[in-house]
């Protein structure tokens, strides 16, 4: 039987689970069950627990991201298309960050929250445009910090003023907004990273490790420091090779 209403510790516990993985609006509790969403990442999830030592529960709504998730489903009724059961907070917690991946890889919630904003602005002056422009560059960057967890895939950094929200086909070559709005398109690089990314210095590998362009100095090259290769999707893969081949410089 599940805690209901939910405890405080196990409130608490929920909300610091969602929200350290992307979930971070609270949606109410319904029989034990505490919603959350977020703002880049489609779908909703649920959690619960029959006690604060467990087990928990997560129940999912999204088809897609429950068949990328290899999850073995659990009988218990609740909330979701299916539900899924974990004897301890340490195992809900090494299957969020891949359910929020999955669940931000269908990049529409960040081009619905720009045309939003943007749905009234004019566009017929450059500084009109420009406007337009930042709003978008800010809703991309959101997007980026929640998608890669507040911190630089490569080097482990989370000052979030160190952080740059990287495109991998720049804005201007981007043929839409659901382009340059798409998180697979981005790459959260701290500062000295995304300048080397943005003017061709680096690049980077399938299978997410750096590519150094011959160009770049002995001593520039030792201050890229990172610790472990970046985990991409297959949409990533597919705008690196972009970027090889149009921003890279190999010699």
């Amino acid at each position: 039987m599940l805690e209901i209403p939910q405890s405080f510790v196990v409130s608490t516990e929920c909300s610091k689970a969602a929200e350290q993985h992307g979930f971070r609006r609270r949606m109410g509790e319904v029989d034990g069950w505490a919603a959350f969403k977020s703002t880049t990442a489609q779908g909703m999830i649920w959690l619960a627990a029959a006690a604060p030592s467990g087990p928990w529960f997560l129940a999912l709504d999204h088809g897609g991201v429950i068949a990328e998730a290899n999850l073995e489903p659990h009988p218990f009724p609740g909330p979701g298309i299916s539900r899924f059961r974990f004897e301890t907070l340490r195992d809900l917690y090494s299957v969020l960050p891949k359910l929020y991946r999955l669940a931000a890889s269908l990049p529409d919630a960040p081009l619905l929250a720009f045309q939003e904003k943007v749905r009234e602005l004019p566009r017929k002056t450059e500084a009109e445009r420009l406007l337009v422009q930042r709003i978008g560059q800010q809703v991309f960057r959101e997007s980026l910090l929640e998608y890669w967890s507040g911190e630089c895939p490569l080097s482990g950094i989370r000052d979030t003023p160190l952080l740059r929200a990287s495109h991998i086909v720049p804005w201007k070559d981007c043929a839409d907004d659901a382009e340059r709005l798409d998180v697979h398109n981005g790459l959260l690089l701290s500062a000295l990273w995304d300048a080397a990314f943005d003017r061709g210095l680096v690049t980077f590998a399938d299978e997410g490790t750096p590519i150094f362009s011959a160009v770049l100095s002995d001593k520039a090259r030792a201050h890229l420091i990172w610790t472990k290769p970046i985990q991409l999707t297959r949409a990533h893969v597919e705008k690196l090779k972009w970027h090889r081949v149009k921003v890279f410089e190999q010699n």
